[in-house]
């Protein structure tokens, strides 16, 4: 379990950001994100931040599971 301050030390990706890791359009984040497949932190400003270690750990999973011979 994470404390508050860990929390605050770890990255925050950009829509864009997490866009480019799986290869998709900033807007399908967006909607991954109202659709609740990945957490999302909101700005001051409403902008959405994603953090790093959800994001790399669904990356991860989706990785595996492409590689997996059915």
């Amino acid at each position: 379990m994470s404390t508050p301050a860990q929390n605050q030390s770890e990255r925050l990706l950009t829509p864009g950001e997490v866009a480019t890791l799986f290869r998709v359009d900033p807007k399908t984040v967006t909607r991954w994100a109202s659709a609740g497949r990945i957490g999302s932190i909101r700005t001051p400003g409403g902008h959405r931040r994603f953090r790093e270690s959800e994001v790399r750990g669904m990356l991860a999973d989706l990785t595996s599971e492409a590689t997996i011979p059915h």
